[in-house]
């Protein structure tokens, strides 16, 4: 079997992702790795607590690596920690990076070329699929799941805290993606069918952060630089 590691983002598409390769016989996933921004000392872009993150790995049986970036790194500096980084693992004799991606081409290309070039191969188990069936059989195979970040320019603040469940599915408006891939959404999974038990959280405050523009320019914690979104709502866990 051809050793790899996930991307782990702890949310939806990357278990569903792990869920599909484990049931598979071509590849061992042996390790989980995250970019965790240390401002903030929480889940890049998801705003996930460290703590959260940590049991999931514990709940998954999997060794945890996290990738420590500052909240105001640049794309030069992005690129330039993750070929370290990459190149690591590598040498660890990973040959295979697994992501959660499914339909964001741009996105994918770039994953591609940034891990050909230190000789890692990019695994994409969700691509190009339909997204709400994506979704309806991550309901159906037992997953379970909560809304933590919702881009306000994009999908109303009332669906962050929400549990991902077909009422959520039915409520989206036909301009969101059912899995959010255009960063509509984000999500923490606590529980599913590769979790050896449920995590147990309980919901702490919704905070909501605007961003200035040029505050978003070159900063590698946003999805989309382009579209300048500036508004977030995230919803806090606490570990109990």
């Amino acid at each position: 079997m051809k050793k790899a590691y996930i991307n782990w983002s702890s949310g939806k598409d990357a278990a569903l992702a792990l869920y599909k390769v484990q049931q598979d016989s071509e590849y061992s996933v042996e390790k989980l790795v995250t970019t965790v921004n240390t401002e903030f000392n929480r889940i890049s872009m998801h705003g996930v607590r460290i703590e959260l993150l940590q049991k999931q790995a514990e709940h998954l049986d999997l060794p945890l690596h996290q990738i420590k970036l500052h909240g105001e790194i640049s794309m030069e500096e992005y690129n330039e920690v993750m070929e370290i980084e990459t190149k690591s693992l590598l040498n660890q004799g990973f040959t295979h990076s697994i992501f959660g991606d499914i339909f964001l081409e741009d996105l994918k290309t770039y994953r591609e070329n940034q891990l050909q070039e230190v000789g890692l191969k990019a695994v994409f188990p969700l691509w190009n699929q339909n997204t709400t069936e994506l979704l309806e059989e991550f309901i159906e195979s037992g997953f379970k799941a909560i809304v933590v970040c919702v881009n306000t320019d994009k999908l109303d603040k009332s669906f962050c805290g929400r549990l991902i469940d077909q009422s959520f599915l039915n409520d989206l408006s036909e301009n969101v993606d059912p899995c959010g891939e255009n960063g509509e959404f984000h999500t923490f999974v606590f529980d599913g069918p590769i979790f050896k038990k449920p995590i147990d959280f309980k919901i702490g405050e919704m905070v909501e952060k605007s961003y200035k523009p040029e505050e978003l320019d070159d900063n590698c914690f946003t999805d989309d630089q382009k579209s300048w979104d500036t508004s977030f709502v995230y919803c806090d866990l606490l570990w109990e």
